[in-house]
This record gives structure tokens, C-alpha cells and sequence, in this order.
């Protein structure tokens, strides 16, 4: 047996799995791990909880699913593990808890489970709701069935090479798992992880993971999960293998695969070399992590297949924010089903950019050809011919699995449906024009009834303005069912914040895309995309947000309703994302502020805008779901909880009145 090698090929790779689909998610790592074996991988890394799917939820408290995993585990995959060591994660059920772990395969042998030790429960994560965290610093030996291994805080050699875990949450925490590992001479740390995607998170990734690999001298291989899991979360499939402070490879984000590797080889002599160098290194000689010797050597050494570097250059927010939902919406589309994309198209900026995601989207599907698609789009695909034009067949795709309405009351103007049409037309989309105005005079008509008097814009604004956006549902839900396909919501999270928009109406949906990103953020994207890759664009950005639910001689606009769009968004950083109190909130923005905004305005804006936050809960627990952009989303199922009644801000806004006005 070779002792002390220096070398080792290593890869990770991203998974698209659902939560739960144990034929899918089993065929899908056995490719992975068939890739790795043919490109000469010794050391595999796969996502955390791969088996099962991350998403599983409340599933996890289900003792059969703990159970199926492991019967998959050993029937499956550890056969398949012959000839390469290979990192599984799946939930373990043990003394009545549930446990995450990661099964370490080492050529059809399952040496031991690593469990996880620090929890995710913050944001979109409830660990500690379905696992116990394991405590650091012990191990224990359990069976199942033939199969006797240790399972716990565990280091695992081969041929002189040590192995150490990360899991996830372990590496983002002050105490990693890494610090005791390098004081045990680990050369290589594995990172399964199911890592969310968030703006700019990427370059936090490879901070710490470019940072453990220096500090602990060792090579580091991070495997993350891909595509739209389990409905909310989306991840970009960021795979990175390090060594000693440098990212040698790196995963294409956003892949459309099933599964993608990267790999790379590591010369491990480096960080030996520097542990015998560095004077402050430690070794932990006492109460140390066991280690797991295994007679298994890795094969002779194949240089890497590729040379996936890094961009030196980050990903603009702008494409990162297209990237995301069109990929969150590509697999929304396959894993439900669904044979396209159906929503009303207002000619604003929220609908506009829907509809400009999804013919993103289908550039994308046109220029790589998936082949987990479902069939209509798929045979679609496969008549395409070799020469094709990308414009060309993108706008005949777009048209094929997207339908849009624009929805028309006396109310609506002659620019938001040229804004509307002709993006539709630039995209390729279906496009109806329906005149909602009779639903509107019937449903008016009832009500006039009912109060026995004429209805009025003074006494019932706000009844006339909801009945034209609720109208609008019912004709585009049957288009959506008969066609198959997902009605979008177009709300954004600006409005969600403040409850302007109407229940049934513009949130009626099964998916609600951009109900995670803000107004202002979503009228820069647009001139992003105008000047990118839809000129069509033009005329949306070139129009004042408006709901035109009031005549059009009332001048109704967004913010004229509302407030100024970039008053909103800080005042929202501020109440929900900081926690900060009115009085703070207060000054702060009269600090950033200029003088001419006199006091009284900015108090009523802060009045206003915390009003109707503590009002107008009950809508965003109806919002149909949305996906996870940054960590400032209100979805209240998966990130910001806040009580469905509440005083309001009654009390500390009285008191701030009366400091600032006196009275």
C-alpha cells in the first residue's frame, strides 16, 4: 500500500434534486458519480442531505424517510462507490432523534457517518425543527444490518491521506469543525453544503472556503445544490476546490443540468509542508478526533479534465438577478409539471419584467438544449435545426409556453397597452386584449344595489379600484388551467410591505417570481435589460408606475398613492431588515434627507408606511409562493415572521408626534 501520497484528484459536484423523489435524486447522484469515476476523481464530494433532498421540511420527522435513504445508501450507492470514495448526505435516524449526516463511501465500504454539529436555523432554514445537533467531540459505533461503522466527529485516512467534514452551517460559524481538524493533520476538508443563492453571496463563499484551506493548510472541496429545489430556495450550484488560500477550480453557476463536476488535483504537500513551518501550528495530541484507517488506495493519479478557473470579474446584481429566477422558473416549470407560463401583462414594470425573465429563459433553453425538459418543449427543442437563430427560435419558444392578457378597463390608458403589446410582440409571446369593463359595471351594479345609492369615486374608491384588479383573475386563471400552464403573480416586494395591491386580484397565482426584490431595484433591472438583450423594453421604462385603477384624469401613480419608491425601500431596511424603532427610523432619515423635506413629511411617511406594514400582514401570508433573492424578503413562511395583529406602532409614533410636534 503507497503510503503519504502527495497528490489527489478531487471533485464536486452540483445536484438538481426535489425533495423526496428517491428514483430521481438516486439516478441523478449515480451519474455524478459515473462522471467522476471517468474523468479519474478519487474523491467525491456531493451535496448535503443529496438523498432526500434538502426541502423535505416536516418530511424529516416521518421515521421512513430516514429509512428509504438508507436503504438507497446501501443497495445503491454503495455498490456504486467501488474504486472512488464518495461523500453521501442523508438524515439517520438514532436513540429517537433524527441527525443530519454525511456517509463516507470508500470503495463499496461505508467507513462511518460524519454528523452535523452546528444547525441552520435562521432565514429559509429550520434545522433544529427536524435534526439534533451533534455534540462535538463524540463518536460511537452502530450497525445496520451487516454494515458495522462509527458515526460522530470522525476523520477518515487513506493511503496516509487524511479526510475531514465541514457540513455546511459548520463553516460559516466563529468555532469550525476545520480548526480542531487541522490540529490532526487533515489534508483535505469536504464541504457538502446546501447553500441558498442571495445577492452577492458567492464572493462570501469563496472567502471562507479560500480562507479554510490557508488557515487550516489543506485542500478544500465545496459541493453545493442547483436549480429551484423545493419551490422558495434557489441555488446556483457553486462548487469550489481550493488550496492553501487559492481557488483552483470552480463550478459554472446557474447550469441547466441534471448535474455538473468540477475537479481538480491538489498537491497536499503544500499545506504539510507549511504546517511544519508555521511556528504557531498546534497539534491536538490529546482527546482527538478519532480517525478511521481504510486498507483502500486511491487509483493512480489522472491529471484533471478541466481547468474551470474563476472569473476574476463578480456577476453583476443585475445578472445575477436574471440568472436566478430564470432558472428558479425552469425548474418550477418541470418539477410541477406545467407546460408554460401564463400572466396578465399590464405594460408596468412588475409584469414587464416578469414576462422579460421568461424570455430570458428561453434564449437560455434555446442556446443549451436541456434534456430534462418536459416533452412539449422538449420535442420542440429537438426540431430545432443545427443552424438555428437564437433571436428567432427564443421569441418561437417564448410563444410556445408563454400566454399574456392585458386586461383592459375604462381606466387603462393607450400607453400601457402599446408598452405591453409591443414586448409581447419583441418576445414572441402570445397576446390577448379583453375588455373587463362589462365585469366591471356588472360587479359595480351589485354593489350599487346593495348600498341602494350610485357609487361614487369620493365614497368608494377604494371598492371601485379593487373590483377592476379582482375581475381580472377569473379570465386568466381559465386561460392558465386550459392551457397547463403557471399564472404568475406580478407583485413585488415593495408593495407587499405596504399591502398595495389586491387580494385575489394582482397576487392571484401559483408562483409569485418577484415578490422577493424591491421596486427601485426592479426599475434599474429593467434599463439593465433594455440595453442588454430587449430593446423593446423602451417603452415600459418609459412610463410612471401606475395601478390605473381610477380615472385617468385623477393622475394616479404609484408613489403619488404611496410614497417616493426609495423612501419605502429605507424605511423597510430599517422597521423590518435592522428592527430599528420609529423614533430612530425617524432621524436617521432626517439625517439623509435634504432640508427641503420639511419634518411633518417625513413623519407622515414613516406613519404611513408603518401603518400599513402592521395592517396589512394577513396579505403576505396569502402571497402565492416567491423565491429567496436577498436576505430582505417578507415572505412570512420562510424568512420574516410578524404577528397577523398587532398595536401597530399606536404607542411610539404618539410619543414621536408629541416629541417633534408637541401634541
Amino acid at each position: 500500500m503507497i503510503q503519504h501520497m502527495n497528490r489527489i484528484h478531487v471533485g464536486a459536484a452540483a445536484l438538481n434534486l426535489t425533495p423526496k423523489d428517491w428514483s430521481g435524486n438516486t439516478r441523478i447522484i449515480l451519474a455524478a458519480i459515473a462522471g467522476a469515476k471517468a474523468r479519474g476523481v478519487s474523491v467525491l464530494c456531493l451535496p448535503e442531505l443529496c438523498l432526500t433532498g434538502y426541502g423535505c421540511e416536516d418530511e424529516f420527522h416521518a421515521p421512513y424517510v430516514a429509512e428509504t435513504a438508507r436503504e438507497l445508501l446501501l443497495s445503491q450507492l454503495l455498490p456504486a462507490s467501488k474504486g472512488i470514495i464518495v461523500s453521501v448526505g442523508l438524515p439517520f435516524n438514532l436513540d429517537g432523534c433524527v441527525y443530519n449526516g454525511i456517509a463516507h463511501l470508500a470503495d463499496g465500504v461505508l467507513l462511518g457517518i460524519v454528523a452535523k454539529r452546528n444547525l441552520a436555523g435562521d432565514g429559509i432554514h429550520y434545522e433544529p425543527r427536524f435534526f439534533k445537533a451533534w455534540p462535538q467531540g463524540y463518536s460511537r459505533e452502530i450497525a445496520w444490518g451487516e454494515h458495522r461503522f462509527a458515526v460522530g466527529d470522525l476523520i477518515f485516512e487513506h493511503a496516509g491521506i487524511r479526510i475531514g467534514y465541514e457540513v455546511c452551517e459548520d463553516a460559516w460559524v466563529a468555532e469550525r469543525p476545520g480548526i480542531a481538524l487541522s490540529r490532526q493533520n487533515v489534508d483535505l476538508i469536504l464541504n457538502p453544503s446546501a447553500s441558498h443563492f442571495a445577492f452577492g453571496k458567492s464572493a462570501v463563499r469563496e472567502r471562507f472556503v479560500r480562507e479554510g484551506s490557508r488557515a487550516f493548510h489543506c485542500g478544500y472541496v465545496y459541493a453545493n445544490l442547483l436549480g429551484n429545489e423545493a419551490g422558495r430556495a434557489i441555488y446556483d450550484g457553486d462548487c469550489l476546490i481550493a488550496n492553501h488560500g487559492d481557488i483552483v477550480a470552480r463550478a459554472e453557476r446557474f447550469h441547466y443540468g441534471d448535474w455538473m463536476l468540477v475537479d481538480a488535483v491538489i498537491d497536499l504537500d503544500i499545506g504539510r509542508v507549511q504546517r511544519h513551518r508555521q511556528a504557531s501550528y498546534r497539534p491536538q495530541l490529546a482527546g482527538a478526533i478519532p480517525v478511521l484507517k481504510s486498507e483502500w488506495t486511491p487509483p493512480a493519479l489522472i491529471a484533471a479534465s478541466t481547468a474551470n478557473l474563476p472569473d476574476t470579474l463578480p456577476m453583476p446584481s443585475e445578472q445575477e438577478f436574471v440568472e436566478a429566477v430564470a432558472l428558479g422558473l425552469y425548474d418550477y416549470l418541470r418539477k410541477a409539471r406545467a407546460s408554460g407560463f401564463a400572466l396578465s401583462l399590464s405594460g408596468g414594470a412588475d409584469s414587464s419584467t416578469c414576462l422579460a425573465v421568461i424570455h430570458w429563459l428561453a434564449r437560455k433553453v434555446v442556446q443549451i438544449r436541456p434534456n430534462n425538459l418536459p416533452a412539449p418543449i422538449a420535442d420542440f427543442l429537438s426540431e430545432l435545426p443545427a443552424d438555428y437563430d437564437n433571436d428567432q427560435h427564443a421569441q418561437a419558444l417564448t410563444g410556445k409556453w408563454c400566454v399574456c392578457a392585458y386586461q383592459a378597463s375604462v381606466n387603462s390608458g393607450a400607453a400601457t397597452l402599446h408598452a405591453a403589446r409591443s414586448l409581447a410582440e419583441a418576445c414572441g409571446a402570445r397576446f390577448l386584449q379583453i375588455d373587463i369593463q362589462p365585469l366591471v359595471d356588472a360587479y359595480e351594479a351589485i354593489l350599487q344595489d346593495y348600498l341602494q345609492r350610485p357609487l361614487s369615486w369620493q365614497q368608494d374608491d377604494l371598492a371601485r379600484q379593487n373590483i377592476q384588479a379582482r375581475v381580472r383573475a377569473p379570465s386568466i386563471w381559465a386561460i392558465a388551467n386550459a392551457s397547463n400552464a403557471l399564472l404568475l403573480a406580478t407583485s413585488n416586494r415593495s408593495e407587499a410591505a405596504v399591502g398595495y395591491c389586491t387580494m385575489d386580484g394582482d397576487t392571484a397565482g401559483s408562483l409569485s417570481p418577484i415578490a422577493g426584490i424591491d421596486k427601485a431595484f426592479l426599475r434599474n433591472w429593467l434599463k439593465w435589460a433594455e440595453k442588454t438583450f430587449l430593446p423593446a423594453l423602451k417603452a415600459v421604462n418609459e412610463l410612471e408606475p401606475t395601478a390605473e385603477l381610477r380615472p385617468a384624469d385623477s393622475g394616479q401613480t404609484d408613489e403619488k398613492d404611496l410614497m417616493p419608491y426609495p423612501i419605502l425601500n429605507r424605511i423597510q431596511k430599517l422597521a423590518v431588515v435592522r428592527k430599528a424603532s420609529p423614533r430612530s427610523i425617524y432621524f436617521t432619515l432626517r439625517n439623509e434627507l435634504p432640508d427641503d423635506i420639511s419634518n411633518r413629511q417625513i413623519f407622515d411617511w414613516l406613519q404611513r408606511y408603518l401603518r400599513l406594514w402592521s395592517r396589512n400582514q394577513w396579505k403576505r401570508e396569502r402571497y402565492a409562493p416567491s423565491f429567496h433573492l436577498d436576505d430582505e424578503n417578507l415572505d412570512p413562511r420562510s424568512w420574516c415572521r410578524y404577528p397577523i395583529l398587532s398595536g401597530g406602532y399606536q404607542d411610539e409614533l404618539e410619543a414621536l408626534h408629541k416629541e417633534l410636534f408637541g401634541s
